[in-house]
């Protein structure tokens, strides 16, 4: 069998026993037993449990900023939220909604892996916490691109601070985390219902913001 089949297989068994197990509980002999493999076969190819880790972070990593990213630049023909089917619509509404879509239904399609990027890496702190930051980098990175994007097509110029862009990116990737982890449990919630809770809660209070209208408290904190 090619090495890389091989290592692909180990992976798999891996980011399941991972997911369902936590790092701490998981062992090499349930892996191996899982792929199929000897233990010896297992650290030769990937060396130690914590580079094996490691490889499950990066790939799943990977396959989740791959998934957004081609999610939030696909076409689509549904109803967006400046018109109906076949209508124009801003390019930013159109992308953190496909992108959002693509985001629940690789989480809810890939629920170890999910949970190795969610729940165990990032406690069982360095190298692993800093390889999903990275990730979640990525993921803030492009969704400030669409609200400064969205800003800049609702005035014409980017009439939202920078550091502003910023937090509500930050805020909406983590109601994003939450909800996806949420959702897994829950189990009767689709993908499209995730985003579409997700969308009608930010992206109505980002135009508001676009517009103008901002929440104040009633009396001074």
């Amino acid at each position: 069998m090619p090495r890389a089949v091989r290592e692909r297989q180990m992976l798999d068994a891996a980011v399941r026993t991972f997911g369902q197990r936590g790092y701490r509980a998981a062992s090499m002999d349930e892996i191996a037993e899982l792929a199929g493999v000897s233990k010896p076969l297992v650290y030769l190819y990937l060396n130690s449990k914590e580079e094996l880790f490691s490889a499950c972070i990066r790939r799943e990593a990977a396959a989740l900023v791959a998934a957004v990213r081609e999610g939030a630049s696909g076409a689509s023909g549904e109803r967006g939220a400046s018109g109906g089917v076949g209508a124009s619509v801003p390019a930013a509404d159109r992308q953190l909604w496909d992108g959002l879509r693509a985001f629940f239904t690789h989480t809810a399609e890939r629920p170890d892996g999910w949970a190795v990027l969610h729940s165990q890496a990032r406690t069982q702190g360095e190298p692993f916490a800093a390889e999903v930051a990275a990730m979640r980098e990525e993921i803030v990175s492009f969704v400030t691109s669409l609200i400064a994007e969205a800003a800049r097509s609702a005035h014409g110029d980017p009439s939202l601070p920078d550091r502003e862009v910023a937090g509500l990116a930050q805020a909406l990737v983590g109601a994003a985390e939450s909800l996806a982890g949420w959702a897994n449990v829950e189990g009767t919630v689709s993908a499209k219902e995730a985003a579409a809770t997700l969308m009608n809660f930010a992206w109505a209070g980002l135009g508001g913001l676009m517009e103008g209208r901002r929440w104040v408290p009633s009396s001074p904190l």
